[in-house]
């Protein structure tokens, strides 16, 4: 028995310095044309305003309530992917909403780690955001860089997640990574990922929608893309409770766990090679400060204090 929930992820051109609202609201009514069987659009990072923030809304407002209205027209779930949110005491943050079939903004999620150096002006988001869909399953969102650092998804499956939407902007040599990235941590953590990049200042495509067992299910190129795919919530639970393809199971295995990882514990003086690193800044040409040699980080043992 199948548990099926048709997610399109949608991959378009995004300016950089103007609002993508309009072209957004057109994208859903193609969408919804082509494939009325869609019960969520996914759009990519920033698809309302483009990387630049010169222009950050407040949350709630009339652009959250323009894309409310078009969830509410087709009854369907719609995450717009995110824009630059100002916030109550100034603070900029990278937001992206939750709408549910009737209009109704359930959640907000600021990204919690902002790209930096580059994203220095954009605050960190400090609360996870997980959310049910009825008769279907548990999704967790992150936003681009929030994939790097993978306690992000850890915990997200850890409150149940079981398909992660990662709407991303990336236009960097660094995309092929990123692929590799969302593959390994669908196998990692037994999930769907949905991958949605933009285009031109929004990314380079190359968007992916990969399977609990890390096979790519669907691929798109560089140009105007539509991925919609069907996910299957019983291929979730079955591979958590069987393994992968009847093989691994990871998250039974960091459950059941013998060791506690003092590299979390930010006083345990185990992460003190990290301390070595230098400050996290920009790079500058020909820079080589922090390349220099060192002494190497006293944290193991002696070579003859091991056991023969």
């Amino acid at each position: 028995m199948t548990v099926p929930f048709a997610i399109a992820g949608v991959q378009m051109l995004v300016p950089a310095m103007t609002s993508n609202l309009s072209a957004m609201l057109h994208r859903i009514d193609v969408v919804m044309a082509r494939f009325p069987w869609t019960q969520m659009i996914l759009f990519s990072e920033l698809a309302q305003c483009g990387p630049v923030p010169n222009q950050p809304v407040v949350l709630p407002g009339p652009e959250e309530e323009a894309l409310q209205a078009a969830a509410s027209k087709y009854g369907i779930w719609l995450i717009p992917g995110s824009v630059f949110e100002r916030g109550e005491n100034g603070e900029l943050y990278n937001t992206t909403s939750v709408i549910n079939p009737t209009g109704k903004v359930i959640a907000r999620y600021r990204k919690m780690f902002p790209f930096m150096p580059y994203e220095h002006d954009v605050t960190s988001g400090t609360e996870f955001c997980v959310f049910d869909v009825p008769e279907a399953g548990r999704f967790g969102l992150s936003i681009c860089y929030d994939i790097w650092i993978p306690e992000t998804t850890r915990t997200l499956v850890a409150m149940g997640a079981e398909v992660l939407l990662h709407p991303v902007l990336t236009g960097t040599i660094d995309r092929d990574v990123e692929l590799a990235i969302a593959r390994a941590t669908a196998a990692q953590f037994q999930c769907y990922v949905f991958d949605i990049n933009g285009l031109d200042a929004g990314g380079i495509g190359r968007s992916c929608v990969v399977d609990p067992t890390g096979t790519v299910l669907a691929q798109a190129g560089g140009s105007n893309e539509t991925l919609p795919v069907e996910a299957d919530f019983a291929r979730v639970r079955r591979q958590r409770e069987n393994g992968i393809n009847g093989l691994g199971q990871p998250l039974k295995s960091f459950r059941d766990r013998t060791v506690d990882f003092a590299v979390y514990q930010r006083q345990s003086g185990v992460d003190q090679y990290l301390h070595t690193l230098g400050p996290l800044v920009m790079p500058s040409k020909g820079g080589n400060a922090h390349v220099a040699a060192r002494e190497p980080a006293s944290v193991l043992p002696a070579a003859d204090s091991h056991p023969k």
